[in-house]
């Protein structure tokens, strides 16, 4: 391994509370992106390891949807609470893989045990109901069960959040799942695994299916009509694949997709408030994130003020290996990574953008790039059409209300905006105006386990979270019970 430290993960598949290897023995290789070296290798599954796990998850969900919902709380407060105890070795290891600095990895892990412990409470609260009936000896009674076996695929940039944002509500609600994570980013799933089956769930609850052959082993699930849910977290482009190939099934999906995300700025915000906002919501994890601020609108009576004190900001962060202190952005997941982010700098300039810090990949070892400022950014730029994936905060400026709410609409996506304004008025308007399913109204770091968390238009489908994250994975009986009789018997 590249870095020292108590290391604690399998590599292998987790199949039927069963650590094994893949079906044909081969395996992938894990790299640390700061460094490019190999840190391990993991079992690289196939689709008759898919079918194993499915099998097992199968057989997991005819006992797992009989247990009450006080067994299963207790057993994600249980993993809730291993999570926790394991937090330096988790959050070290995400850094070593996935490349964020080690802060940011403590702060997820934080983030990814609140689902746990928001569904270890959540569980109790799958309620059913009764409603009066038409005729008086007949009884209306309303039954939440679970939905199924869950097929879930996650990504590389947040390896723990999303994982547990799935699969913790999935297990309340009674489903058993198998998980597909990342290639990237393998090590912390299986670390997550081992602590469930530490906290005592049965054989076959969670299914992990490492592989490089994520098309394949989506096909199995997808192709197999006992899977009755998918959760995806990724590209827009995959989740609209899933979505044609759940049709012959008609699996339930929820789908959190990509992202264009606008941060607006009027004329009345608080700058400092505004830029340390910011500096998190573009910033974090490099820009690698679904609802990182992509395109920054700033009112034209402020944005020389905003381009001078930002672009101060933005030359300071300090660039490195995560697990060095003081590092504020850490590489790029990969080498296409790095091309895209690159690219999208290069079409600004080409189109009349002005650079006012960073603009440069990082030569030596790593998928390092500089933190980018662009200011004069037009909407003939890629930057303001497609998702960047990195540090490039990209500033165009606008006169009205009304053209700012145009402008951060103009995009396909819905997933994130970003509003501030010290106005409660304009604030009202222009949260509601705006086609987004999340708002940060003067919040650079909206996302929090009881709020629902999900997008508009091509973002998704479908809300994680919240209550509205339990109800994904239950399906809704009615029960019309007749010959009740009416009045006391005998």
């Amino acid at each position: 391994m590249s870095s020292a430290f108590d290391w604690k993960s399998p590599t292998q598949l987790l199949i039927g509370g069963r650590w094994v290897d893949a079906e044909a023995r081969q395996t992938l290789s894990v790299e640390n992106p700061a460094t490019q070296e190999e840190v391990t290798r993991v079992a690289d599954g196939t689709p008759a390891d898919a079918r194993a796990a499915l099998e097992a998850a199968a057989q997991a969900f005819a006992t797992w949807r009989q247990t009450s919902v006080y067994e299963r709380s207790r057993l994600l407060r249980r993993w809730y609470d291993l999570v926790e105890q394991d937090r330096a070795n988790l959050g070290r290891l995400m850094t070593i893989e996935n490349g964020k600095p080690l802060s940011e990895a403590d702060a997820e892990v934080t983030y990814a045990a609140s689902f746990i412990e928001w569904f270890s409470e959540e569980a109790k609260r799958a309620y059913g109901r009764t409603i009066p009936a038409t005729r008086a000896e007949k009884r209306i009674l309303v039954l939440r069960q679970p939905i199924g076996i869950v097929a879930a695929i996650t990504p590389w940039n947040f390896p723990a959040a999303m994982i547990t944002r799935k699969v913790a509500p999935a297990i309340a609600a009674g489903c058993s799942v198998v998980l597909k994570p990342a290639s990237q980013t393998p090590l912390t799933a299986l670390r997550l695994g081992e602590l469930l089956e530490e906290a005592g769930a049965p054989a076959g609850l969670l299914n992990i299916v490492t592989s490089s052959h994520a098309g394949q082993i989506a096909d199995v699930w997808l192709d197999d009509a006992r899977v009755r849910k998918i959760t995806f977290t990724g590209s827009t482009g995959v989740g609209k694949h899933l979505m044609r190939r759940a049709a012959g099934n008609m699996q339930r999906l929820s789908l959190e997709l990509g992202g264009q995300a606008p941060f607006v700025v009027f004329g009345d915000a608080d700058l400092e408030v505004t830029l340390d906002a910011l500096m998190v919501a573009k910033f974090r994890n490099g820009g690698q994130s679904c609802i990182a601020a992509n395109r920054v609108l700033v009112e034209e009576n402020i944005v020389d003020e905003f381009l001078v004190r930002a672009s101060q900001r933005v030359a300071n962060l300090r660039v490195g290996q995560g697990l060095e202190p003081g590092v504020a952005v850490g590489p790029m997941i990969d080498a296409a990574g790095r091309e895209k982010v690159m690219e999208h700098i290069q079409d600004a300039l080409a189109h009349g953008a002005r650079l006012g810090a960073g603009g440069h990949a990082i030569e030596g070892a790593g998928y390092f790039v500089e933190p980018t400022l662009l200011a004069n950014v037009g909407l003939d730029m890629k930057i303001m059409h497609e998702e960047t994936f990195g540090p490039v905060l990209a500033v165009s400026s606008f006169k009205t209300e009304k053209e700012a709410v145009e402008t951060a609409n103009a995009t396909e996506f819905g997933l994130a905006a970003y509003l501030f304004t010290q106005d409660a008025g304009r604030a009202w308007r222009v949260a509601e105006a705006l086609d987004y399913g999340v708002i940060g109204l003067n919040d650079g770091l909206p996302s929090t386990s009881q709020a629902p968390f999900g997008g508009f238009k091509e973002s998704g489908l479908g809300r994680e979270g919240a209550e509205e994250g339990l109800d994904a994975f239950l399906e809704t009986k009615y029960v019309s019970w007749g010959a009740v009789g009416v009045g006391p018997q005998g």
